[in-house]
């Protein structure tokens, strides 16, 4: 696996750092649940805190230990924010600061690119998920699909050039496979305009930016062409990131339009032909999530979160739908994603509820940061 150097950090008050600056930084958790996570810090408030010379320099934590980090550009030239790989017992704390040592190579856990020789494709990848949008080339075709799609991958390994270099994923052969299957639905939790009480799929995507490409996050945009939907004059852009470790991304919707200042739109996940569908629905807590019915020894779990949103829940015949309406000036931010039974973390319906649950306390719980001097 290619390896990107990571800018790494490391703390411990014994080294020379401390002895020329001894200020630190305390992250809190006040959750019940032990978190192992992203933290985002501007550079620009990490930089002055830490007073750096140079953009050489480690993090170590109260123990010695190196800790993994990223300097998020989200696009632009110069780093915008460091995102700091933390673990954090719950209900306590740990304390980090810098040297200047040189950072330890790590390999990167996240991926994210436009695959031109497969129809447009856009992947996308962590440790232990994938996900495609797909694109132009693909459209009035006999494979034509709509959502986005899931990747049953189970291996560490990063995997999207190496499946798209056989074109043999559908076969599991040690890594995974793609079984899951998307058609003419919303797939893992993507979005689209809900005009006249009726699901409108416009066109793929016809750009695309990646912002930051690992290795412990990427991100990217995927824009769309204007479109006129039922005489409303719409554009769409997605923006999408996934952290390592994470089962589910993040998703900011943006949707303009020119005749009105919002557009009802929903968010949805496929659902399969049974009687009584596992699901969790619930609204109060923003929480969608499903438990596909087994295909052989293989078995899917999607998730949808819906934070801080009004919305209303559509049962429909080929998918399930949060409704909902987004202004032209305000996006659309929420998490979708999914699990694999054979990955080897998630293999129950229970353990994919406790997985959804625990991420949503601790988005509404999110870990505190303390600059100490």
């Amino acid at each position: 696996m290619k390896k990107t150097l990571v800018l790494s950090l490391a703390l411990g008050l014994s080294t020379l750092a401390f002895a020329q600056n001894n200020k630190t930084i305390t992250v809190n958790n006040s959750s019940a649940s032990a978190r192992t996570e992203l933290i985002s810090i501007p550079y620009a408030t990490f930089e002055k805190h830490f007073e750096l010379k140079n953009s050489v320099f480690t993090i170590v934590d109260k123990d010695k230990k190196e800790l993994a980090y990223q300097l998020e550009k989200l696009g632009k030239p110069t780093a915008q924010n460091i995102l700091i790989q933390i673990t954090v017992a719950p209900k306590s704390s740990t304390t980090f600061g810098v040297n200047g040592n040189k950072p330890t190579a790590i390999a990167s856990k996240t991926y994210a690119r436009y695959v031109p020789e497969r129809k447009d494709d856009f992947a996308w990848e962590n440790d232990i998920a994938a996900f495609r949008a797909y694109g132009k080339a693909l459209e009035g075709s006999s494979e034509d699909a709509q959502g986005f799609d899931f990747w049953a991958k189970r291996s560490n390994d990063l995997v999207v050039d190496e499946w798209y270099k056989t074109g043999d994923y559908h076969a599991d052969h040690g890594k995974g496979l793609d079984y899951y299957s998307v058609g003419q639905t919303l797939g893992v939790g993507d979005a689209t305009p809900f005009i006249d009480e009726q699901v409108v799929y416009h066109k793929h995507y016809r750009q695309y930016e990646v912002l930051d490409n690992g290795p412990l996050r990427s991100t990217f945009k995927l824009i769309y062409e204007p479109e006129n939907v039922k005489g409303q004059q719409l554009q769409v852009e997605k923006t999408v990131s996934l952290d390592a470790g994470s089962q589910l991304n993040k998703i900011s919707y943006s949707i303009k339009n020119a005749t009105s200042a919002s557009t009802p739109i929903v968010v949805g996940i496929a659902k399969r032909k049974e009687e009584k569908p596992q699901i969790l629905n619930d609204v109060k807590n923003g929480i969608l999530a499903y438990w596909e019915p087994a295909e052989g020894d293989k078995i899917t779990g999607t998730a949808v979160i819906l934070p801080k949103v009004k919305y209303v829940f559509k049962d429909s015949p080929k998918q399930f739908l949060l409704a909902t309406t987004v202004k032209n000036d305000k996006p659309l931010v929420y998490f979708a994603g999914a699990a694999f039974n054979k990955a080897g973390k998630i293999g129950s319906f229970e353990q994919w509820q406790s997985y959804v649950k625990t991420f949503k306390n601790n988005l509404d719980q999110p870990l505190t940061i303390k600059y100490s001097k």
